[in-house]
């Protein structure tokens, strides 16, 4: 075992820190988790303690070493990854100066708009690619500075929660530039800091640090990380990628035309790019690769298998997921003309509408569980759909596979439907730790293993399943645009419902 060449993928997710060891044909050797602290002091924050992750870190590390029965000097290279856009502020020692702001706090919406009146809206998508948003980091950083100003003025560096893991193993202040060009601080086309923006927010361009590719070393072990991981010290570090990016590198995601597809209590599509395509109005993510000079769009959809897990939750409890979706199976492709919105949570592609809501439209007395069910089957898999529309309208081009992961691949027949509706090849493959998966990988390039991102995906990711879509796509193509419509002629409703309820709970008026 010794013997062999290891890769270390680190992933801190917003629930648990990873340690996932895989050898140079993608076998998972050992996988370890510790879980992590969310905390939400007030309404709309979520923050945790960077110290916290560093210590889930190295419980994983030595768990993983433990459970293969190996010391650190098998490892050759360790790659990074996590959820992406959380702020982590240090001061001039690299003390953690506050709890990180994390990808889904939502108290920065006055810094959003003004990051586009300082910039102008257009300006600020031509240059980052994106507008903002309160998940980002940019505007968390301004948040800080008009807040807590003590603790701003005490800043000296600005991480995000991967490179802050990276900063305890190495020492060294760095970040890769898939991740950086999640914070909106970044010139996409350059794939580096955008002075413009640094200058336009009043953020000292010292604080951010360099920016590597995914498969660069960035450092090394250090003799105190050693220590307390169990690495060993001198073994490099990459640059890694946020969870998005490793994760398409993890299901081998890597060329134009080959989409990742998360089917996830949220919903998220991950395309490839070979340019810094944009879309105009900002209704999709436009990010750096973890790839070396590649991008990618990212479309988001906030309630995918999480509607499916709300329905029956709220409708059928006593019911069986597996159960519940076989009842669909006889239900005529398009529901008999009963479609669901998915915007049980709102939504953020095609639609950045937090006030956005779920329907049923179509109901009859023919319309039985089974046909609810399939609708929101149907209604999700036309969610997806909208950002497919998207990303080729910006210039994508033909989509030849989409690779598909998370909990609601499972389903069979939620597979078949989402071939059909989206009319193109969906696949499996033999990778589940996708994210970690992919940092692994990542390490394995810049360790020589293999000589590119795509040949590491190659060498150890393999389709385990095939679904192609069948004669129900014809009908898909009419009630599609069906779907399409229910948005706009509601949308105006959803914003004068809010305010009715608003106005009501407001008052504590129950009846």
């Amino acid at each position: 075992m010794t013997s062999q060449k290891l890769l270390l993928g680190i992933d801190v997710s917003t629930t648990g820190a990873k340690a996932l060891l895989i050898d140079e044909v993608g076998r998972v050797v050992s996988s370890a988790t510790t879980p992590l602290t969310l905390f939400t002091p007030r309404p709309l924050w979520s923050e945790q303690d960077p110290r916290e992750w560093w210590a889930g870190v190295t419980q994983s590390i030595r768990q993983a070493l433990a459970q293969a029965g190996l010391t650190g000097s098998a490892i050759l290279a360790i790659g990074l990854t996590g959820q992406m856009h959380g702020l982590v502020l240090l001061d001039g020692q690299g003390d953690v100066l506050r709890p990180a702001i994390l990808w889904n706090d939502q108290r920065t919406g006055p810094q959003c708009d003004e990051i586009r009146s300082r910039l102008g809206k257009e300006r600020l998508i031509q240059i980052t690619g994106n507008d903002a948003l309160t998940g980002f980091t940019a505007p968390k950083l301004l948040w800080v500075q008009q807040n807590e100003p003590e603790i701003y003025a005490q800043g000296r560096h600005v991480l995000l929660p991967k490179d802050y893991i990276r900063f305890m193993l190495t020492g060294e202040y760095a970040m890769d530039k898939a991740d950086g060009s999640g914070t909106i601080l970044f010139d996409l086309s350059q794939r580096t800091w955008s002075q413009e923006i640094l200058a336009a927010l009043s953020i000292p361009s010292e604080w951010v640090p360099p920016t590597y590719e995914g498969p660069e070393v960035t450092g090394t072990i250090s003799p105190q990380a050693a220590a307390e991981t169990g690495l060993l010290p001198g073994t490099p570090v990459v640059g890694g990628a946020g969870d998005q990016a490793a994760q398409a590198v993890g299901v081998g995601a890597v060329q134009p035309g080959i989409i990742a597809l998360t089917l996830g209590t949220s919903g998220v599509v991950f395309a490839t790019t070979e340019a810094p395509l944009i879309e105009p109005q900002g209704r999709l993510h436009a990010f750096c690769h973890a790839l070396p000079a590649h991008w990618h769009f990212m479309g988001v959809m906030l309630s995918a298998a999480g509607s499916l897990q709300w329905y029956r939750d709220t409708l059928a409890p006593e019911v069986d997921f597996a159960d519940l979706v076989a009842e669909a199976k006889n239900v005529s492709p398009g529901s008999e003309g009963l479609l669901f919105l998915p915007y049980l949570t709102g939504e953020r592609t095609p639609y950045p509408d937090p006030l956005a809501r779920a329907a049923w439209v179509g109901l009859t007395v023919r319309h039985e569980r089974a046909h609810l069910t399939r609708a929101v089957l149907e209604g999700v898999a036309f969610g997806i759909k909208d950002s497919f529309t998207l990303i080729q309208q910006a210039g994508l081009g033909a989509i030849s596979q989409v690779r598909v992961s998370g909990g609601g691949a499972k389903s069979p027949l939620w597979q078949q439907i989402m071939a059909d509706v989206l009319d193109v090849e969906l696949v499996t493959v033999n990778t589940t730790e996708s994210a970690a998966f992919g940092a692994a990988l990542l390490a394995g390039v810049g360790a020589g293993i293999f000589t590119s991102v795509p040949a590491a995906c190659e060498a150890t990711i393999h389709l385990t399943g095939r679904v192609q879509p069948s004669p129900a796509r014809t009908a898909y193509r009419d009630f599609y645009p069906r779907y399409r419509a229910l948005y706009p002629a509601l949308v105006s409703e959803f914003r004068t419902m809010a305010g009715v309820v608003s106005q009501r709970l407001g008052a504590g008026k129950t009846q």
